[in-house]
């Protein structure tokens, strides 16, 4: 989730979503919601390596979805839970589980703190996961669907751990989203923070992470806008971009490539973009598939806005999504039916499937000339407070991860959900499959996968939307 600074203490944001239900989600008259029945039979387009990652920001866990069943076919443990049969490494004691914040906080807890960004290599073996709380990021291989680093745990006795969980690398305070170059020589790591990029040697700090000290895996720190929330690189890696949430500017840097592949990144210009995003918090931001041009959300203004990605960066779109839209990530699809954008919408509203309330997906037709484009269309996401999104390689499938639980009453009452959608016509998505996230099991208990955040969809060993 992305903090508002603007609501009052008392006042947690969780909360004002549940009441905003009623609004409206757009101003322009015949902005409906289209919900399809599921569709007849299985999506085209799924690989058997094919696996959607989520992250977890309150168990602090990575759960992954396999596409061709829609199950979890596991979760990730970034907590050091268990590692020790003594009470203060346990994470049930008593026969108590503890709350989120009493869990970071236990003594000698030494795991990740605020699981959020989450983003794949190129070739899709990597993903890099960012700890907020804890400073750190950690790497995963998607083919193994392990954490690289961990070690076999030395504590002798039964009822613990088999592994100890790496420290991952120590990048600075607040580091929100991770990105890698399209070479995928280097990781690029914002600092909400410190007002700074962090740039990994990706290849030193696999060496770092397998046990070589001597191998040092950042190789520099690039000071940028305050609150730096994201980096995104144009498709040919001349720019890359910066959104912030502090302060209503971008930052572009040109970047120019060595021969040994790592970037010399110079700012080129900063772009004032208060017109379409006054309060300042603009917290995602990426490049379509054709590269012409790049999309950031605006949550706090309840818009999305996109530029060309070449010099000078002019604003092509500014499209206002509702009251308190409050848009988190957006998704592109280019198929043969359609070419649209969709953003995820954190508000959530009565009245979904079944009854159910439920947040939204804005759909936006790209095929419209730029200037004219507005919301075209809605449709539930059959979860509350939608946050990740990621299609397949060819897309025709869509994944949605949730922050919320689900309601009392409903099927999957008090679970995480994932939802999957069939966007083989992208104007028209079809709901296939809601899935419940479940949990992890400890050896000492069980840990529920709550919050989810960052989603991302990957074909292991295939070239990726960050190729």
């Amino acid at each position: 989730m992305h903090d508002d600074p603007r609501e009052p203490a008392s006042q947690r944001r969780r909360d004002f979503l549940k009441l905003a239900g009623t609004l409206p989600l757009a101003a322009s008259p015949g902005f409906v919601a289209a919900q399809a029945p599921a569709p007849a039979g299985p999506v085209p387009g799924i690989d058997p390596a094919d696996r959607v990652f989520i992250t977890n920001e309150d168990s602090n866990t990575v759960v992954v979805i396999d596409p061709a069943r829609n199950v979890v076919d596991t979760t990730i443990n970034l907590t050091s839970f268990d590692e020790d049969p003594r009470v203060p490494f346990r994470f049930v004691s008593g026969g108590v589980a503890p709350t989120h914040a009493a869990m970071i906080h236990k003594p000698l807890y030494h795991g990740c703190v605020d699981a959020h960004g989450a983003v794949p290599s190129p070739d899709g073996r990597l993903i890099a996961v960012s700890g907020r709380g804890s400073s750190n990021i950690y790497l995963i291989d998607t083919a193994t669907r392990r954490v690289i680093g961990n070690t076999p745990n030395p504590a002798l006795g039964t009822n613990i751990s088999p592994e100890r969980i790496s420290t991952g690398i120590l990048v600075g305070r607040e580091p929100h989203e991770p990105t890698f170059t399209r070479n995928g020589r280097e990781l690029w790591v914002t600092l909400r923070g410190e007002d700074r990029i962090a740039i990994l040697d990706v290849e030193r700090a696999l060496k770092f992470l397998r046990g070589d000290a001597s191998a040092q895996p950042i190789r520099a720190y690039v000071d940028t806008l305050p609150g730096p929330a994201q980096v995104w690189f144009t498709r040919d890696s001349t720019h890359a971009f910066v959104a912030s949430q502090k302060v209503a500017r971008i930052d572009v840097f040109s970047l120019r490539a060595g021969s040994d592949g790592h970037l010399a990144p110079q700012r080129a210009t900063t772009l004032a973009i208060a017109e379409q995003d006054r309060p300042g918090f603009t917290p995602f931001l990426k490049t379509t598939p054709d590269g012409d041009e790049v999309w950031f959300s605006h949550k706090l203004a309840d818009s999305v806005s996109c530029r060309s990605t070449r010099p000078e960066f002019h604003l092509l779109d500014a499209v206002p999504l509702g009251t308190d839209a409050r848009p988190n990530h957006v998704e592109f699809v280019n198929n043969a039916r359609g070419r649209v954008v969709y953003a995820s919408l954190a508000r959530v509203d009565d009245g979904g499937p079944g009854g159910v309330a439920s947040s939204r997906i804005a759909v936006i037709d790209r095929s419209v000339p730029s200037g004219q484009r507005r919301p075209s269309g809605n449709f539930f996401s059959h979860g509350r407070e939608a946050h990740g999104l990621w299609t397949n390689p060819e897309n025709t499938l869509l994944y949605v991860a949730h922050e919320q639980d689900e309601l009392p009453g409903t099927p999957n009452a008090g679970q995480t959900v994932c939802s999957a959608f069939d966007v083989r016509d992208p104007l028209k998505p079809e709901f296939i499959a809601q899935i419940p996230l479940g949990e992890l099991a400890l050896p000492s208990g069980r840990l529920r996968n709550k919050k989810s955040i960052n989603l991302v969809y990957v074909r292991v060993g295939s070239p990726g939307q960050t190729a």
